[in-house]
């Protein structure tokens, strides 16, 4: 069996900068990679890079601080012999031929579909063709979907079912023109920082534009809105609706548009006509009078954009949403022309270019669909092989049903972390122990899925890989490597050859040539021919034309990208005509009830993506947000007579967490918000997926993650402690994670100061020897200062070293913590550490920081506002929103609320 070739980097001991793409969201933004000696220095925005212009955010300018070849990292092979035994490192060959072994046995005991692959929106656009090829031609089974399943898949059911094409149809310069912009289900200033910044910029240069955010909580978008619609969640269909009902009524549709180039709208009508913005009202909690103002808004523009993402997606309506927006688009004529047009924002950096590779279980390579017989013969044509399967393959959440099942036994899992990202998280672990054998195709160590692996096979990841992607706009944009991996690691698409070449020998020996790939630029020619005569066609790009040209926009012909789509008004259905969908508004699957009478809601955070398997690893990133909360209305919080801060139980119909309760009048009453990101990782338990729900969209199959019924109550745990270790914060939290296990809420979280903290909390105080063993994981077995009542559960410790803190723990007694912690910040030492653990002072007030470009605490803004400064003085004297700017909403709030701020500081 040929060897794995290694990345052909060339490492000088002189600087180089190396052009690529930020691996983040979907903007696909360039970025510049000053590489030495094999290591990367740092990373900034390329000005060249028609999708950012040189602007980054604070995730974007961090990326240097991600790039480790540590303990962080998967850096050889691991195999586990027994589900009752540890991973153990081996040669990178076994693992290859164990993980061909496993589905080569799998396949000839229970047929093709007894394996399954489950990948990531993460992934180039050449990894996909290779594990697609795999999964169809080779192992015979359409059993491959992806993490896009979670955040992108109603968008393609929205689009196709609407415009008969997976095909964002605007682009990036639409932000700067547009008179009205609608943006639905996304806080774009958290989720898509350059884009909102672009909007931003577009609206002080143009202020006659109207900008409307549809949205359940009050965020920084929602704020920088003209008109805030604060909808129930879930109610999406109806609103649309409404506003049709408006626009219709009042002579603000396109007539014209609608006899020439669209169908269907005539049975539209009559259901938008039950929808009056009076019904609305009392279906989404809007005032009437704000529904007829945004569609007299929208109706009445010269151009009408709108950008939405996941509060739309992730729902049991999913589709039916993106379809009733794409609706007023339709009826409107705002589609094809500048400023104009229904505009999806992908969520990952790739999930396009996988959509485009057919690495998705509803979809073939070139948005050919596996359900049609020759749309099936095409690929199978173009790949060299007899037939594709024609069984239907399982989307995501129905493949782990079918792994819990036992109908998969084999399950291949690729740069995506299940363990936490997917809802009903009991249910998905449940799967993962029941499979036969779970492989699991990583770059970061300590990821939830690893637990579960069988095979572990060490992934290169962002600077490593050179290849493609594609962004929200359909650009496609060249990915370069700018370091070689480390230890073993490998790109996904080399891996995944070298086990299809050894799978092949096993099973269709006459196979094995064809993935005789030389590099990427072999794979990227071959998927792109795939797409010649489709919607899609960028056949005639490769490489050089991407080096040579730069990003280029598909279809992609005559030497040139298509900037927007739809124009001629003629769209790729049968009719060449757009269609109209009668679809009516209904409730979300979790139902409310007097046991759980709070909906809830889930989304991003600023610094944070995902599961933070990245974002954890940069010191500056942990410091706008370093744990999970609970986000409540004050009404709420007194009505369960929880306090800031207090610790509440949330359970769901499928499971409870334990966090502490944040008030934020952002948050409608009868509603709660909870970050995304964390997992049993950092927290006790299953994370925040343990509550969210598995209901998916029929045609979709997307999970509802954006709303789960649950109930909040104070959480009766009365012993705390609170602790801190100096030190590299990814091996600092490794190496207290056990203490996550055995307590009813507990908390191991990397932080801005360095090193990492935990928090525990339990109904009664632990035995003395427990408290021992807490107090040597923090290096207290010796401590400079001492406080201890072990019979009480109380232990306070502090150690020092050269001045600064090195370590404490507060077990039974936390009110030294904001003192500490700001010590361990850098902030002065205090007179009397002994004084301070004894409660007779109090010490220095610890203030989040705000600002994470530069370090502006939340504090020394208020206090610049005090003393008269705007934003412009703001910046001028503590430069706080000069990096990439993401902070200037959350700064224009704190100003905008100045007595309370200047109060509060007081």
């Amino acid at each position: 069996m040929p060897s794995l070739a290694r990345v052909p980097i060339v490492d000088a001991s002189e600087e180089r900068e190396v052009a690529s793409v930020c691996c983040y969201c979907g903007t696909g933004c360039g970025v510049r990679v000053h590489v030495r000696e094999g290591a990367v220095l740092r990373v900034r925005g390329d000005e060249t890079h028609p999708a950012n212009h040189g602007k980054l955010c604070s995730k974007g300018l961090a990326l240097g601080d991600t790039v480790r070849r540590d303990g962080s990292r998967v850096l050889s092979a691991q195999w586990r012999e027994a589900r009752d035994q540890p991973l153990r490192d081996i040669g990178l060959g076994q693992a290859l031929d164990l993980a061909a072994e496993a589905l080569a046995r799998a396949i000839r005991l229970h047929g093709p579909d007894a394996v399954g692959f489950y990948l990531s929106g993460q992934l180039l656009t050449e990894d996909y063709a290779v594990f697609n090829k795999l999964a169809r031609a080779l192992a015979g089974t359409n059993n491959i979907d992806t993490n896009s399943r979670l955040c992108m898949s109603s968008a393609v059911s929205g689009y196709k079912r609407t415009l008969g094409a997976d095909a964002p149809p605007a682009c990036y310069d639409d932000l700067e023109l547009a008179d009205t912009v609608l943006i639905a289900g996304s806080n774009m200033a958290y989720a898509h920082p350059v884009l909102f910044r672009r909007l931003e910029a577009a609206r002080a240069r143009r202020p006659d534009m109207k900008v409307i955010a549809v949205d359940p909580r009050r965020t920084d978008t929602s704020a920088f809105a003209d008109l805030h619609l604060p909808i129930a969640p879930g109610t999406d269909v109806a609103l649309f609706h409404a506003m049709l009902h408006v626009m219709a009524r009042e002579g603000l549709i396109d007539t014209g548009y609608i006899q020439r180039h669209t169908e269907g709208f005539e049975a539209l009508l009559a259901r938008v006509d039950a929808f009056s913005p009076q019904v609305a009202q009392r279906i989404c909690g809007v005032p009437a009078e704000d529904i007829i103002q945004a569609a007299r808004w929208f109706g009445g523009a010269r151009s009408a954009l709108s950008l939405y993402t996941m509060g739309l997606n992730q729902s049991t309506r999913g589709t039916d949403k993106n379809m009733a927006l794409i609706h007023l688009h339709l009826a409107t004529g705002q589609i094809g022309k500048p400023g104009a047009g229904p505009f999806s924002l992908t969520g990952q950096p790739n999930a396009m270019g996988g959509r485009e590779a057919g690495g998705m279980a509803t979809l073939l390579p070139g948005h050919r669909d596996p359900a049609c017989a020759s749309d099936r013969a095409e690929v199978a044509a173009l790949w060299g092989v007899d037939r594709l399967p024609d069984a239907p393959g399982t989307p995501a959440l129905d493949m782990f049903d079918a792994v819990l099942e036992g109908r998969i036994k084999v399950l291949w899992i690729a740069a995506t972390n299940p363990a936490q990202s997917l809802p009903d998280q009991a249910r998905v672990r449940a799967a993962l122990a029941r499979a036969e054998c779970v492989i699991v195709q990583e770059a970061f160590a300590g990821t939830e899925t690893l637990a579960y692996a069988d095979v572990v096979l060490p992934a290169a990841t962002w600077p490593e890989k050179s290849g493609t992607v594609t962004n929200s706009e359909r650009r496609i944009s060249r990915v370069q490597a700018a370091i070689a991996p480390p230890g073993d690691a490998q790109p996904d698409w080399r891996l995944a050859q070298a086990v299809a070449q050894r799978l092949a020998a096993r099973i269709a020996p006459d196979k094995v040539a064809r993935f005789a790939y030389r590099d990427e630029s072999d794979v990227f020619a071959e998927h792109a021919r795939m797409t010649a005569g489709r919607d899609l066609d960028y056949s005639a790009l490769d490489y050089g034309v991407l080096d040579r040209d730069g990003p280029q926009q598909w279809p992609y012909r005559a030497g040139r990208g298509a900037v927007r789509l739809y124009a001629d008004g003629v769209f790729p259905t049968p009719s060449g005509r757009a269609r109209f969908c009668d679809v009516d508004y209904l409730p979300p699957a979790d139902a409310v009830t007097p046991e759980f009478p709070l909906r809830l809601t889930t989304g991003r955070l600023r610094d944070h993506w995902h599961t933070m398997a990245r974002t954890s690893l940069a010191r500056v990133l942990t410091q706008h947000v370093e744990e999970p909360w609970v986000s409540l209305h004050g009404d709420d919080m007194r009505r369960l007579a929880l306090a800031p801060g207090q610790l509440a139980r949330l359970r769901s119909r499928r499971g409870s967490v334990v966090l502490p309760v944040r008030e934020d009048d952002g948050v409608q009453p009868g509603q709660a918000f909870l970050p995304m990101h964390w997992g049993s990782a950092f927290m006790a338990g299953l994370g925040v997926n343990a509550l969210t729900s598995p209901a998916v969209d029929p045609v979709s199959r997307q999970p509802e993650l954006k709303f789960s019924a649950i109930s909040v109550e104070p959480a009766d745990l009365p012993w705390q402690a609170s602790g801190w270790l100096q030190g590299d914060g990814a091996a600092v939290r490794a190496h207290l994670a056990p203490w996550l296990r055995g307590f009813d809420y507990a908390v191991v979280l990397p932080i801005g100061a360095g090193g990492a903290r935990i928090r525990l909390a339990a109904a009664a105080a632990p035995e003395p020897a427990r408290l021992a063993e807490l107090a040597d994981a923090l290096g207290l077995s010796r401590a400079d200062v001492v406080f201890d009542d072990t019979a009480r559960g109380r232990m306070r410790r502090v150690a020092v070293e050269q001045g600064a803190l090195r370590a404490f723990l507060l077990a039974g007694d936390l009110r030294a913590q904001d003192a500490l912690l700001s010590w361990a910040a850098r902030a002065p030492a205090p007179a009397s550490v002994s004084a301070l653990l004894t409660g007779r002072v109090t010490g220095a007030a610890r203030s989040r920081t705000v600002c994470v470009c530069n370090g502006v605490s939340e504090a020394a803004i208020i206090a610049g506002i005090g003393r008269g400064c705007d934003m412009a003085a703001l910046k001028t004297t503590l430069g706080c929103g000069t990096g990439c700017g993401s902070c200037v909403p959350e700064i224009q709030a704190l100003i905008s609320r100045m007595p309370a701020a200047v109060a509060a500081a007081a």
